[in-house]
């Protein structure tokens, strides 16, 4: 995986992200142009790790499957900063929005177009987000198995859509909308409300799973079914309560309101045991995963990627300090890389500030 992944990924992955930099440079709405920047400067950890999928598919199917991956992923990152402003009906602007990263993944249906129709006549990106999903689109459809994986990857879309627009309309128009529609979709899915939020809000990482897997002519619908399957009930989940641990001083330094998905967990012990409960589920789970083995490197470098982000005298250290135990020593190799990649990039910031 490694070697593939510097050998065959992060040229390609570099490639992209300096494509869409320009795309974005060329917003004239100054407000949506610095958004568009921010958010490739400030989540391109996000692209580089979404990128890893692509290791999985087949070497002559691997840059399209890398296009594919990094537009979904700039949509993703793009539509997270547009649905935290206000909005005069939080609910149907957001949703709104959030049909590009449904569009995004279902090239053989009508693309719904028409992004910011609720938001005022002079919010316009000039094309941008439109070229990011056709971009991703063009490329899915091109894919052998993107048709196999298309439903499967739709669902994980709205489920998507929904826990993100929801979670950022909470503070303006409360979380029971929230909790009423996690509790009616965990009940089929047999799990808390709670974890199938957590779950939801990433479910970007089962996005990218999918593609790796539509660049696979022999994936199956079944296969693509049991690998949504298993990131939504760990990786995903795990990513969206590790971030909010990272976040969690800045969180609490807000209102109640404002806090992320850490306020809907108020026991953080209680919290860790369900998240080493999920680990060893993954565990059990992942051969029966096609590429399990990796499936489960990727939610190792998950966990490794947030827990390298804790400071010694961290509180979430003890909190979280079971989830690694539950992985070594997978874990081992990603934490290391993790370190050194987050210093090595302090140190690079410190030298610009100077």
């Amino acid at each position: 995986m490694s070697v593939r992944y510097w050998s065959t990924v992060i040229a390609k992955t570099r490639r992209e992200l300096r494509r869409w930099r320009q795309e974005a440079q060329g917003i004239r709405d100054p407000s949506l142009r610095l958004l568009a920047l921010s958010k490739l400067a400030e989540e391109k950890s996000n692209v580089y790790f979404a990128a890893t999928f692509a290791t999985l598919a087949p070497r002559g199917r691997r840059a399209s499957a890398i296009e594919v991956i990094v537009a979904v992923q700039v949509i993703y990152d793009f539509l997270d900063g547009l649905t935290e402003q206000t909005a005069a009906d939080p609910l149907q602007t957001g949703l709104q929005l959030f049909g590009a990263l449904c569009d995004a993944v279902a090239p053989s249906e009508q693309p719904r177009g028409n992004y910011y129709g609720p938001h005022p006549p002079c919010l316009a990106d000039d094309g941008y987000l439109e070229r990011l999903v056709a971009t991703a689109r063009g490329g899915f459809s091109r894919l052998p198995a993107s048709l196999t994986v298309a439903t499967v990857a739709a669902l994980a879309a709205g489920r998507c859509a929904q826990a993100q627009v929801r979670s950022h309309a909470a503070p303006r128009i409360g979380s029971a909308q929230l909790e009423v529609w996690a509790t009616e979709q965990a009940a089929a899915a047999g799990v808390s409300w709670r974890e199938y939020l957590a779950g939801a809000a990433s479910a970007v990482i089962s996005i990218h799973a999918l593609i790796a897997a539509a660049a696979d002519s022999a994936t199956t619908p079944e296969a693509a079914a049991r690998i949504d399957s298993f990131h939504d009930r760990s990786t995903c989940v795990l990513a969206t309560i590790l971030d909010g641990f990272a976040d969690l001083h800045h969180d609490e330094a807000s209102t109640v309101d404002q806090r992320g998905y850490l306020h809907y967990f108020p026991d953080y012990d209680q919290l860790a045991d369900m998240l080493v409960t999920i680990i060893r589920r993954a565990v059990r789970q992942a051969p029966t995963v096609p590429h399990g083995g990796h499936q489960l490197m990727t939610l190792s470098g998950v966990v490794a990627y947030y827990l390298a982000a804790l400071g010694p005298t961290d509180p979430a250290r003890r909190t979280l300090a079971p989830l690694q135990r539950e992985l070594e020593p997978l874990i081992a190799p990603p934490l290391i890389f993790m370190r050194a990649w987050r210093l090595a990039n302090d140190r690079r910031n410190r030298r610009r500030e100077c």
